[in-house]
């Protein structure tokens, strides 16, 4: 019954109709002013010809109908007054706030609602955080995502609504974890990017174990041409960084070409304070340890990128796209320095350590895509190839001493340990999509392998023999097979638009532990629907709910029963034994006048896979490692406002009021569970300046607010976190210089806190969040070609280890 069910999603019969559209929007001047009589006209992106045109009403409010589903240009013109050409994908009725003109035929930079293109748009399921030509474009990708309005970043995971985001690039999954993904974006260039997408309840397309989805999607050029850029970073926080880079666009009339590649010489230091205080059988503390972390790290990551087009017709499409992430001699030293105290605070003894890891990392990917235009107007055919091939080598040495409270030598301690880690993942995909009658149907069938092998040998090291212990050393296999199928269906009627989707995915997993001697097997049918409803009321009100169901599955890293020592005294390790956790997520929007947004939401997390952290009173351990808890649940209220205050001053809020809930195991504790729960406030504010009367002097500034929220067993302490930035353009916009300042208040990192029975620890840690930044880019070429945004249809695997 399983691969049927795969095939009848996949082979979905449908009654096929073609389907036209509408446009409408009103035209105004500079000054928010009305046109009447305004002509605007569309035109076909491929060939530029005219496919219909219209004159606006006395009011400037226009009406273009009759127009098939496809890519075109908007443009409006009134007696000397002429806009800019509008890139509009037209799948549905679409309806733009304002298209506005200046005198003498001078191109307005951009195309807005409400009278200004808003940095932030609200769709159906997504919001779309628009950054291109912003002056955070001018540091990483990494850069860019700090700054998206609802996101968080701690301990630098990222996540939307307490649950962990997947990234996407430009709608294909990041084959990496978020430590590795951190890496990644910090090495692409933020001018590539265009926007970015936040998705908190992605459609049947994306794979079902995506969480919230933060797509990033990056520009390629459309007209022939070539252009390019160099451009270089210093940023001053602790200790200096530099970046340099170069990117390069060639278009002729079938063949594309863009190339890039950063390097980064990075030298960084986190600064983390622990403390845990031991508790005994009568609830007592006896002994109270203090611990400060300094960790510097010296990198050299590089970044390359290689994108090629080739279109032998106006229906086929070629795209080869292969990355290049590469970390040669990553070195991370530690210092730690530890105090323990008895119960009444007398200083006993103190531990003094080193550790060094040395790294070396590699992550290569090809992607192979073709799309057919079919001879049914809007109707597409993809498929897609993909493999990554990613591998880490780390050496680490460690060496303890501790002393007496009168500094004594008293012992020590050495340790050393080889690890490595090799993945091959393999995908292939094919998807289609046509309209259909009031609305569209679209299709696929993804297959995917995963092979993943590791190897960690640890030694004691005794004077100069180092025994091999083969307790604590393994060699882990996984082996992940998934089949999935899905179909969506999308209408719309008057003032209701209905969107459903299924997709059904086959998994089996296969992991083996040589030092366990254990193999388990897991094998699973699973089907994910999702459901978007959504009613006009009104011109500009809306009111929309949705709902999908979503998968957790375990990383490798989860799995992977490998031990990793801070010092032997504290340590991380995976859990062979965890289980994929199953979620429901609902959502309830309100969209007032386009302006104001305010949603309501609801999430069974299940048994969410969590990252938690014990202590061992009796052998004095600090052990981190992954459980899955017994139930989750996360709720709340949302408000957003995005409008523009005057013709210079843009502004976003995004405030939040939210509950989260982790009920888990206390591994550690005489109580058999105990529920971390917090009721919590976020809040986002982001406005964007124009300086100058040309456009060229624009001004961005931020200020975000979160009391606390849950971190596996751990609640946080409040953050709040201020950034600024300038950029300028130069010399007929052949140069940008841009200043960014960021943590200004150096209060975006809390305390993490976890006191429940036997339980009482804390951390803080504190990385390089606190800097200034100085970027310079020059382009040379045609560097006045128009970009588009790339959008394939394909998402993959993310869970590559490195831990």
């Amino acid at each position: 019954m399983r691969y049927p069910l795969l095939i009848i999603l996949g082979l979905l019969p449908f009654a096929l109709m073609s389907q036209t559209f509408q446009l409408s929007g009103r035209v105004r001047d500079a000054e928010g002013k009305t046109l009447p009589f305004a002509n605007t006209i569309l035109f076909k992106t491929s060939d530029s010809t005219q496919v219909a045109g219209t004159s606006a009403d006395d009011d400037g409010y226009f009406v273009l109908k009759g127009i098939p589903q496809g890519l075109y240009f908007l443009q409006a013109r009134y007696f000397g007054y002429e806009s800019r050409f509008v890139a509009l994908e037209i799948a549905a009725d679409v309806r733009i706030g304002a298209i506005v003109m200046e005198p003498n035929g001078k191109w307005l930079d951009e195309v807005v609602i409400s009278g200004q293109r808003p940095t932030v748009e609200r769709k159906t399921d997504r919001i779309v955080f628009n950054v291109e030509n912003t002056v955070i474009t001018e540091g990483s990708s990494w850069d860019i995502l700090r700054n998206v309005p609802g996101l968080v970043i701690v301990q630098n995971n990222l996540e939307i609504r307490g649950k962990e985001a997947t990234i996407y690039l430009n709608d294909r999954k990041v084959q990496l974890t978020q430590a590795e993904s951190q890496e990644f974006l910090k090495g692409l260039s933020g001018d590539l990017v265009s926007s970015v997408e936040v998705i908190p309840n992605p459609p049947a397309s994306f794979e079902a174990e995506d969480g919230p989805v933060l797509n990033i999607r990056t520009n390629a050029n459309i007209n022939p041409g070539y252009k390019g850029s160099v451009r270089t970073q210093f940023t001053q926080g602790i200790f200096p960084k530099y970046s340099f880079g170069s990117s390069h666009y060639l278009k002729g009339e079938k063949f594309g070409l863009f190339a890039n590649y950063v390097i980064n010489p990075r030298k960084e230091f986190e600064r983390t304070k622990t403390a845990v205080n031991y508790i005994n059988a009568q609830n007592d503390v006896f002994a109270r340890w203090n611990t400060e972390l300094g960790e510097t790290t010296r990198s050299q990551g590089q970044q390359a990128s290689l994108m090629l087009d080739y279109n032998p017709s106006d229906q086929d499409l070629f795209n080869f796209s292969s990355n290049l992430s590469y970390s040669p001699n990553k070195v991370v030293q530690n210092q730690v320095s530890t105090e323990m105290r008895n119960a009444a605070g007398v200083l006993d003894s103190t531990l003094q350590n080193q550790s060094r890891l040395d790294e070396d990392q590699l992550n290569l990917t090809f992607d192979l895509n073709y799309e057919r235009r079919l001879k049914k107007e809007g109707a597409s055919l993809k498929a897609n190839a993909h493999y990554t091939y990613y591998e880490l080598s780390r050496q680490q040495a460690g060496f303890s001493e501790y002393f007496d409270a009168t500094g004594n030598f008293l012992r020590d301690f050495s340790f050393s340990t080889d690890a490595f880690q090799g993945i091959d993942i393999y995908t292939g995909q094919v998807d289609y999509y046509t309209p259909v009658k009031s609305g569209s149907f679209e299709s696929g069938f993804k297959a995917s392998l995963i092979e993943s092998s590791s190897r960690i040998d640890f030694f004691d090291v005794n004077d100069t023999q180092p025994p091999f212990d083969i307790d604590l050393s393994d060699n882990f296999s996984y082996q992940e097979r998934v089949l999935a199928a899905y179909s969506s269906w999308s209408g719309q009627w008057d003032k209701w638009s209905l969107k459903l989707g299924l997709r059904a995915e086959q998994t089996d997993v296969k992991t083996r532990s040589e030092t366990l001697q254990e193999t388990n097997n897991q094998s699973y049918l699973e089907l994910f629907p999702s459901l978007y409803l959504s009613r006009k009321l009104g011109e500009n009100n809306s009111v929309n709910f949705d709902y999908s169901r979503r998968l957790d599955r375990p990383d490798y890293s989860d799995l992977n029963p490998f031990r990793y020592f801070l010092n032997e005294n504290e340590f991380g390790e995976g859990n062979p034994g965890l289980v994929p956790n199953f979620s429901n997520n609902f959502n309830l929007n309100l969209t007032i006048k386009d302006t104001y947004f305010i949603d309501v939401y609801y999430r069974d997390n299940g048994r969410y896979i969590s990252n938690l952290t014990f202590q061992d009173n009796i052998n004095q351990l600090v052990r981190d490692g992954y459980q899955n808890v017994l139930e989750s649940v996360s709720y709340g209220l949302d408000f957003t406002l995005a409008t523009s205050i005057t013709s210079f001053w843009y502004l976003y809020a995004y405030n939040s009021v939210f509950y989260e809930d982790e009920t888990l195991r206390a591994e550690e504790s005489a109580i058999e569970t105990y529920t971390n729960k917090v009721t919590g406030i976020f809040s986002s504010l982001s406005n964007s300046f124009t300086l100058s009367e040309d456009g060229s002097f624009t001004g961005e500034t931020s200020l975000t607010y979160l009391s606390g929220f849950l971190l596996g067993s751990y609640k946080t302490s409040e953050m709040i976190t201020w950034n600024m930035g300038l950029r300028k353009t130069l010399w007929d916009n052949r140069a940008v210089l841009s200043l960014t300042v960021e943590d200004i208040l150096g209060r975006a990192n809390p305390t993490l806190t976890s006191r429940y029975a036997n339980q009482d620890n804390s951390f803080k840690a504190v990385p390089e969040t606190q800097f200034v930044r100085i970027g310079f880019t020059y382009n040379f070429g045609n560097y006045s070609l128009k970009d588009r945004t790339r959008s394939l249809q394909k998402s993959e695997l993310q869970r590559l280890d490195n831990e």
